[in-house]
């Protein structure tokens, strides 16, 4: 593949890094904009609204609730439209929506109010994001080869989680500062600047980029017979997508995957602020580590998917870093939760998203591939399931928590992680509706 370099007649472009830098930014943003609703909760909003525990997790919730409904239609929308508007669409969305939040401190709200304002803005802001991450993978679809998809999509769901990380100590230091209604505002600028620049510079595919040369047209082409973006692949009929049975697996394997991830975002901060009386500070950096090693994970297991499928296959290769991080991230979390010293929780929970994070890439890249012409849909049907689990995770915890202690409310997203894994065992990424397989991306890796 990297060969066909030297048979170019002029140096080989690389537009698709501007790209993929574009879409690991638009991730990044969107991510500190979803999660910093929880630190601005337990940090200002909850103790300046007598708002409890339980009631703060539905405004959590809300938002996921919207996300995971439109997530399908969004999946329709990126194959229809394309991701680049996509992405305008869940950036200029998300840009407006973190303003509103913003804008509901400065209206004098009482408890009850704000919580239903929050609960329709934040639902609302759930809907114009849920292209997001079938976006994003549809992009590395069109812009990179077979064999690195894994790898980029790992590295985009490493900027999103590096995201979530920022928002602990980043978001919580300015809105210290300027207070939270101003913090939201603030964002939002920041992502409607982000967006604009998405909006000048990218498009959807290398073949209507005015900057590509033909050398990398052909690099990303290299070895398939047609790429996932080629209209004239053939087309994938609703039923034939909805009744594969690896897409079905892959969907509830994410789905563990957004209980166990949703379950360290919303309450992880909590958790060792006010169960392990850690102090504020401290526990922001300790949460926001957590997530740092989620990202780490993430780029760490597409580079991994990618050798060992070259070495065992494509579905052994993907099945050994996915299902494998999966059973480890469940052993390592039970660790954790039997821990007494918060250094030893704290090593063993990060160790425990790493091996999760390390999912990620495969996941993203198996789910696309399934879908082939409708890589889009098909990876927002993935994603849905990913966050039904998300939308259960931020209330069924604090209740577990209340019922039987926060051990078993952390403990049981190892349940469910494990759960999760065993489903690589029946997952094929060649089984694949489309009737051309190579255009799925089985045929390099």
């Amino acid at each position: 593949m990297i060969g066909m370099t030297t048979q170019c007649p002029a140096p080989m472009t690389h537009i698709r890094w501007q790209v993929i830098a574009l879409v690991m930014a638009l991730c990044f943003i969107s991510h500190l904009n979803r999660s910093s609703m929880s630190v601005a909760g337990t940090d200002q909003i909850m103790q300046q609204y007598q708002i409890d525990p339980v009631r703060m997790g539905a405004v959590y919730s809300a938002f996921l609730l919207v996300y995971s409904i439109c997530m399908i239609p969004g999946g329709i929308f990126i194959d229809r439209f394309g991701p680049r508007r996509a992405l305008m669409v869940v950036g200029f969305g998300s840009a407006v929506f973190a303003a509103l939040t913003g804008l509901l401190g400065w209206l004098g709200l009482t408890g009850a109010s704000l919580l239903m304002s929050l609960i329709l803005v934040r639902g609302t802001m759930g809907c114009v994001s849920a292209p997001l991450h079938p976006a994003g993978a549809r992009a590395v679809g069109n812009w990179f080869p077979a064999a690195q998809r894994s790898w980029a999509n790992g590295i985009v769901t490493a900027a999103a989680i590096a995201g979530v990380a920022a928002s602990y100590p980043g978001f919580g230091a300015l809105i210290a500062h300027v207070g939270w209604s101003a913090g939201f505002v603030i964002c939002a600028a920041v992502t409607a600047l982000l967006t604009i620049f998405w909006a000048v510079v990218v498009r959807d595919t290398p073949a209507l980029h005015p900057r590509v040369n033909d050398c990398e047209r052909a690099w990303i082409q290299h070895g398939e017979l047609a790429s996932v973006s080629d209209p004239t692949a053939s087309a994938i009929s609703w039923r034939t997508l909805l009744g594969n049975r690896s897409l079905l697996l892959v969907t509830l394997s994410y789905a563990a995957v957004g209980y166990f991830q949703y379950l360290f975002v919303y309450w992880m901060q909590y958790y060792f602020d006010k169960v392990l009386n850690l102090g504020g500070s401290t526990s922001k950096n300790y949460a926001g580590l957590l997530q740092v090693a989620l990202a780490l994970g993430m780029p760490l297991g597409g580079w991994l998917s990618t050798r060992w499928s070259r070495q065992g296959g494509v579905r052994r290769g993907r099945a050994w870093v996915a299902g494998g991080g999966m059973a480890a991230s469940a052993a390592l979390l039970g660790l954790g939760v039997f821990c007494r010293e918060p250094a030893w929780i704290v090593t063993w929970f990060a160790l425990a998203h790493a091996a999760l994070g390390a999912s990620e890439g495969p996941i993203w890249a198996t789910a696309v591939d399934i879908g082939g012409s409708k890589g889009g849909t098909a990876a927002a049907i993935c994603n849905t399931g990913g966050n039904i689990g998300g939308l259960i995770a931020p209330v069924m915890t604090p209740w577990i928590s209340g019922v039987l202690g926060w051990n078993w409310g952390i403990g049981l997203g190892g349940l469910i992680c494990l759960l999760g894994a065993f489903c690589w065992m029946g997952i094929d990424p060649h089984g694949t509706p489309q009737p051309n397989r190579r255009s799925a991306g089985g045929s390099v890796q």
